[in-house]
């Protein structure tokens, strides 16, 4: 069964009134309780509100990964 990979989205707001969507990935190097995370995909439309910015985050997610998920060997890679 392939592994779920670690992916985060959170919001930025960038300018006032301007939230972006930010997908990050957990990257290996656990140091002193951090895990690391790594820029995978961000939004270069900017939305209206905090919670319009993660609806499009979330359906970006979706888009990249499909019905079943972040799995290991879908969508894009930090590499």
């Amino acid at each position: 069964m392939p592994q779920l990979r670690n992916i985060a989205i959170t919001i930025q707001e960038l300018e006032p009134g301007e939230f972006h969507w930010v997908l990050l990935e957990a990257v290996e190097g656990l140091k002193d309780d951090v895990l690391p995370y790594q820029l995978l995909e961000t939004s270069c439309e900017g939305y209206g509100s905090y919670a319009h910015a993660h609806v499009m985050g979330v359906a970006s997610m979706r888009r990249l990964f499909g019905a079943q998920g972040p799995m290991a060997g879908v969508g894009p890679t930090l590499d």
